[in-house]
């Protein structure tokens, strides 16, 4: 048309690019949220030179822990000794280094009972429905009930000469408290185990599964376990202080590792009567014990932090 004028094209849109953060794999966001617990992570210091302490000990401080010097009894701290010795003359720094393997030992395998079986019946009556679930938690509620430490001096004293008959004084004595103590503390496992299957079962990702065709063991272990398994390690974690609380119990009891092996709860039980005169003796396993559950409760925390998706940190 006469007078019109062409309409200029159009100018194209400018398209902003809005740069994405890297992907961060969920090891490393528990890796991250863990480190900003200050308490957790000194924790985990303390706890990895205890640790590297008992393992590297033998070859730094070769000193045997059944050498007597009756020339040395009762001495305080000292560059010969620097944890002083007992009324044997014996290293009691030695003897700490030795005992700190069982005590450790003990702690992480009654670990390991405790969270097996906790996982197991925990998932059994999280995946059932009906009198199978209420008779699980019946017996889980009537091993709650239970006094623990009167049944551990009942069973250890019933059975302890038959299994050491069978696997030798230390290895007897070993799994006897293992399977006791872990026997006895797999019940708030289970409890924990059996509520995150509740919740985890009607999760619509499950539902997928099993609409698919999943069986219920491939929902158990490929789908609701793994997804459980957050609040399980942080309650194992918790465990291993429980456990090495109650060997050192035993063994201060007299009831635990017979004296010739000396834990640091036996070592404490040698040192009961020498209090006024050689307070080291009992100051040494008795700080060793302390900072270990601590830690260990500390870093239990942390962990339960790190994995709280919830929980901002």
């Amino acid at each position: 048309m006469a007078g019109s004028t062409l309409a200029s094209p159009s100018a194209d849109p400018v398209v902003s690019v809005v740069p994405t953060s890297k992907p961060v794999s969920p090891g490393h966001e528990t890796w991250r949220r863990f480190r900003r617990h200050r308490l957790a992570m000194a924790s985990s210091v303390i706890l990895g030179l205890l640790i590297l302490a008992v393992v590297v000990g033998p070859w730094v401080w070769p000193v045997a822990i059944n050498d007597i010097d009756f020339s040395a009894t009762l001495q305080g701290p000292s560059l010969a000794h620097p944890f002083g010795t007992d009324d044997l003359g014996q290293d009691i720094l030695a003897r700490m280094i030795y005992g700190g393997r069982i005590s450790l030992a003990v702690g992480l395998a009654a670990m390991v009972v405790a969270t097996l079986v906790g996982i197991l019946i925990g998932a059994l009556a999280g995946m059932s429905r009906g009198y199978v679930d209420t008779f699980l938690m019946w017996v889980t509620d009537l091993f709650l009930s239970l006094p623990q430490l009167p049944l551990l001096l009942l069973v250890i004293y019933l059975f302890r000469e038959q299994l050491k008959a069978v696997f030798g004084v230390e290895g007897g004595v070993f799994i006897l408290i293992v399977v006791v103590i872990g026997g006895l503390r797999w019940m708030p496992v289970a409890r924990l185990v059996r509520a995150q299957f509740f919740s985890l079962r009607e999760k619509e990702f499950v539902e997928a599964a099993r609409a698919s065709g999943a069986t219920k063991r491939r929902q158990v272990v490929k789908h609701i376990l793994p997804n459980a398994m957050g609040p399980v390690i942080v309650a194992s974690t918790i465990e291993v202080s429980s456990a090495i609380i109650a060997e050192s119990t035993l063994s201060f009891l007299g009831l635990g590792f017979p004296p010739d092996i000396p834990t640091w709860g036996r070592i404490l039980f040698d040192a009961k009567d020498f209090l006024d005169v050689a307070p080291h003796w009992a100051l040494f396993p008795g700080a060793a014990i302390f900072l270990t559950v601590l830690s260990i409760n500390f870093i239990g925390d942390g962990l339960r932090d790190a994995l709280d998706p919830r929980r901002v940190i």
